[in-house]
């Protein structure tokens, strides 16, 4: 029996004027009920190689699937497809294949606490894995990464299973927020067709589930959705829809950001300042400043051990840092400005503007540590396949890595870093036009905003223009 979910008077959209649904073939597919299912497939056959070689096979880096294909691949193209379509790797991810089952299993219907409907967990979470990433060299150990894998398995199913709303893919998922803030700037959105359809249905199948297909997992209501945010793109909805209204809608990649649809929370406006100040702590991490800073450390405080003096560097650069920053901003922009808003709405409105730079700090490195070893998996997968005696292929081309000239790189990622920042200053000038009548309050209050903008793309071009490690694959760049 559905369990009907209460649902508030929705916000509708407006119609889309391209619905990739409805384009030829690709609609097909995509509205397809088991196109997702096979996307997953695909992406699970990966994922358990990933975890059978990380834990059988050679434990060098540039020689397992499981560090190439993690550490390589899978953070180059997912900045990609965030880019130039939308959050993909939550469509087919593996992770929560067996989701079916798993919501059988919490059909009593046991709701996620109260006080944890919020990003905080998401925020430490994601905030760990980057700092385990730096502390237990993750990119280098096959078996390490084997091991993340296999807990991400039992921790999304386990929550699936206890507890209805899929809170781990809401709440929780290290991996999932990094793509929710990323692909607020995506080219695409779910929203509806028409207006009065979802305002005369009355069994809401989008979100209730349908009779034989399962609705949102997320309970996101289409006609109230404005934000990528929390759309894990699974496309359920579209096929659980008994009247065809759901649309993927092409958009202006910073609509989102600039209309200032976010929810005005701490814990959101947090997220994506995290995601912000970690495009350049988890970049200075791979730079020959990293070292001495902690060598340094160390020896003036020699009890805090190499992994907390690496928790005392990140935890700053990616937390403290940040936060600080980001209110003083926030603090200056209400003073200068003498607005009667509060700090925390004065917060939440243009935080959400750093986010186009953080991302291109994200494609620049993610997309420099791709460009410089993505042809490594050629005879990482010779390599595996001769082992395991099924196909002999010929004799394995170590020398083979980069897809780019060298040369190349460095002004790619000044290009990229020059986009991001135009994007933010171009999303704070909205922002601030919709919020101040007069020109002078205006420019009062993005003033900071500007400087701190300013003061992450320096920083990231300083960044960038230093040595930086070539993991995964053999040298050192730049």
């Amino acid at each position: 029996m559905t369990t009907h979910r209460r649902i508030s008077d929705p916000i509708y959209q407006p119609p889309p004027g391209i619905d990739l649904l409805h384009a030829p073939l690709l609609g097909r597919v995509l509205r397809w009920r088991w196109g997702r299912l096979l996307y997953q497939t695909l992406l699970l056959i990966l994922t358990l190689l990933i975890i059978y070689d990380g834990l059988t096979g050679p434990q060098l880096a540039p020689e397992n699937i499981a560090t190439v294909t993690a550490w390589i691949h899978y953070r180059g193209l997912v900045m990609l497809a965030l880019l130039l379509v939308g959050n993909l790797f939550c469509m087919g991810c593996p992770f929560t294949l067996p989701r079916t089952l798993a919501r059988r299993l919490s059909g009593s219907g046991r709701r996620w606490p109260r006080a944890l409907r919020n990003k905080w967990l998401a925020i430490l979470l994601l905030f760990l894995i980057f700092f385990l990433y730096e502390w237990l060299d993750l990119w280098a150990s096959p078996w390490l990464t084997a091991w993340l894998a296999i807990v991400y398995f039992a921790a999304s199913f386990v929550l699936e299973a206890l507890f209805a709303e899929s809170p781990f893919c809401k709440y929780l998922c290290p991996l999932g927020s990094f793509n929710f803030v990323g692909a607020t700037i995506s080219p695409t959105q779910i929203t509806t067709r028409s207006q009065e359809i979802c305002r005369t249905c009355i069994d809401k199948e989008c979100v209730n589930d349908s009779t034989d297909v399962l609705g949102c997992g997320t309970e996101l209501f289409v006609p109230r959705l404005q934000s990528n945010l929390d759309c894990i793109f699974c496309l359920d909805c579209a096929r659980a829809c008994p009247h065809d209204n759901v649309a993927l809608a092409a958009r202006f990649p910073l609509r989102e950001l600039s209309q200032g649809v976010w929810p005005q929370r701490w814990d959101v406006a947090f997220l994506a300042l995290l995601f912000v100040g970690a495009s350049l702590a988890n970049a200075f991490g791979m730079v020959p400043p990293v070292y001495e800073l902690q060598a340094g450390l160390m020896s003036w405080l020699p009890m805090l051990g190499n992994g907390l003096s690496l928790l005392f560097i990140f935890g700053f650069l990616e937390l403290l840092l940040p936060a600080t920053l980001g209110l003083s901003a926030a603090w200056l922009s209400q003073r200068l400005s003498g607005t009667d808003d509060s700090l925390r709405l004065v917060f939440t409105r243009y935080v959400p503007a750093l986010v186009p730079l953080g991302f291109t700090i994200w494609l620049a490195h993610y997309g420099f540590h791709f460009a410089t070893g993505a042809l490594t998996i050629i005879p990482v997968f010779q390599n595996f396949l001769i082992d395991h005696g099924i196909l002999m292929l010929g004799v394995p081309d170590w020398s083979l890595a980069a897809i780019l000239p060298f040369r190349w790189l460095l002004p790619l990622e000044m290009l990229a870093i020059g986009i991001g920042f135009m994007g933010s200053l171009y999303v704070l000038n909205e922002r601030a036009s919709a919020t101040h009548t007069r020109q002078s309050d205006m420019i009062k209050a993005l003033l900071p905003w500007i400087i701190l903008a300013l003061a992450l793309a320096l920083a990231a071009i300083y960044l960038f223009s230093m040595p930086m490690e070539m993991r995964g694959t053999v040298g050192f760049g730049h």
